[in-house]
């Protein structure tokens, strides 16, 4: 079975706090009606910190989308290729290994993607194959967990090396001024996840099953409007409550394998926002102490898009928590809205 190994994770070294969220809305937003609002609703985010690829000077100016696009390929250029060999050293298999990249990103654009220059620049073969994920935001970690376990069940000796490049900050707009919108400001930050499963061996956890469910008719609750300027977010008010349709859609995969998805191990799952946990909590019926991973991941990163699901499970590598045989969930959750949903088992390596 394929085994899903201890992700690596990179965060820029522009940090921007609360605080000086807080402040920037205040300053850049005094005479907005509902700025009250939205300072309440960033304070109740969790987010503490977040990391940014460009100073926030820089962040608060579009130049334009021309600009943004140059600056998207400049720096996954220059950040991606370090998590990608530490991912393959924590894998401990070599990039020739790797038989299928699964490339995932909502913030920035690239034709042809960019797997096709991590291919000739970082010795993978020429046969890799490419699967790059655009438009399922959020949802992709999970989606690109799940493709790489699908591979691995219809070529077993495969090796899948997925990248998560999320650059959130080129997409900020400055004439957004929806609540929506604000509150996305203070809400999502910048990361580059990269991780390995495994088609034979391998520490981590032991892919079993995976699924996926969208809710009826809620596809124009997070998307982007794409304009001259760049993609526009668009954030629903109903969003926060999308875990009660969800909740039974996890205990429905969960069923299948015969598990019960209020009684698992360990539960790894995207943070869009503090309320997703806790609702995740009272529907599954879980101590919310298990979602801790994901916790820590908005607190300390923010909304890391794609890149949160594998963000939790290098956290939870680092607790050493997880033992032999120990079950859990892993989940996605994005525009759609669409939840990608994968069980499996802990192991290790013999």
């Amino acid at each position: 079975m394929a085994v899903l190994c201890k992700p690596a994770i990179a965060v820029p070294e522009h940090i921007i706090t609360q605080d000086d969220t807080l402040e920037l809305a205040r300053r850049l937003h005094k005479d907005h009606s509902q700025l009250k609002l939205v300072l309440r609703l960033i304070e109740h985010t969790g987010v503490l910190k977040r990391h940014l690829i460009q100073p926030i000077d820089k962040v608060l100016k579009h130049p334009g989308l021309d600009a943004r696009s140059a600056v998207y390929e400049q720096e996954s250029k220059a950040r991606v290729p370090a998590v990608v060999r530490q991912a393959l050293d924590q894998a401990e298999l070599e990039a020739r290994q790797i038989d299928l990249i699964v490339y995932v990103s909502c913030t920035g654009f690239m034709m042809p993607s960019l797997t096709a220059w991590l291919i000739n620049t970082l010795g993978f073969r020429s046969e890799t194959r490419q699967i790059p994920i655009a438009q399922l935001g959020c949802a992709a970690g999970g989606a690109a967990i799940n493709r790489a376990h699908d591979f691995c069940k219809a070529y077993p000796d495969s090796n899948v090396l997925i990248v998560a490049c999320e650059f959130c900050s080129l997409c900020y707009q400055p004439t957004d001024l929806g609540v929506g919108s604000l509150l996305s400001n203070g809400l999502f930050g910048d990361a580059i996840a990269a991780a390995v499963v495994r088609g034979r061996g391998g520490t981590g956890v032991r892919l079993e099953r995976n699924g996926s469910y969208l809710i009826p008719h809620t596809e124009d609750w997070i998307s982007y409007a794409v304009r001259s300027t760049g993609f526009h977010f668009l954030l629903d008010k109903r969003v926060p409550g999308t875990m009660e349709p969800l909740a039974p859609a996890l205990r429905a995969v969960a069923d299948q394998q015969r598990w019960n998805a209020g009684e698992l191990d360990f539960y790894l799952v995207h943070a869009g926002g503090p309320r997703i946990l806790d609702d995740l909590s009272r529907f599954l019926e879980v101590p919310p102490e298990a979602f801790r991973f994901s916790r820590a991941t908005l607190t300390e990163y923010g909304n890391i898009a794609s890149a949160v699901v594998l963000d939790a499970l290098s956290r939870m590598f680092e607790e050493a928590s997880p033992r032999e045989g120990h079950r859990g969930l892993l989940a996605g959750f994005g525009p759609g809205i669409t939840a990608e949903i994968a069980l499996g088992t802990w192991t290790a390596a013999a």
